[in-house]
């Protein structure tokens, strides 16, 4: 590839994720949702993060791994268990990096 095509890829890129995303912010700007949309709303980031982190979670190696030997499977049931604790967020995470690195040191990997 070259550097006038990878130009043009990446501004376009860039062009296609500003567009998608700025597009709410303009339609919505100095309107009120209604209460069941914010509600709905409120949900989407620990959705998204659930969503991306569970295939690590329960299958690191492509297939479903729950084995003793599958820290990050037992640090994130931690870490979901404080979540649903006290509806934290950066706690839960803090704790599931903590379980991991601690782990990792004691036990290699």
């Amino acid at each position: 590839m070259d550097d006038a095509t990878a130009f043009l890829t990446i501004a376009g890129m860039a062009a296609v994720t500003y567009a998608t995303r700025s597009g709410p912010l303009l339609f919505l700007a100095g309107r009120t949702l209604p209460q069941g949309a914010i509600r709905f709303l409120a949900h989407v980031p620990a959705a998204v993060l659930a969503a991306l982190a569970a295939p690590a979670l329960l299958r690191p190696e492509g297939r479903f791994d729950a084995s003793p030997g599958n820290v990050i499977f037992w640090a994130g049931l931690a870490a979901f268990a404080l979540a649903l604790r006290t509806k934290g967020f950066f706690g839960p995470v803090a704790l599931g990096m903590g379980l991991v690195a601690a782990a990792r040191y004691i036990w290699g990997g």
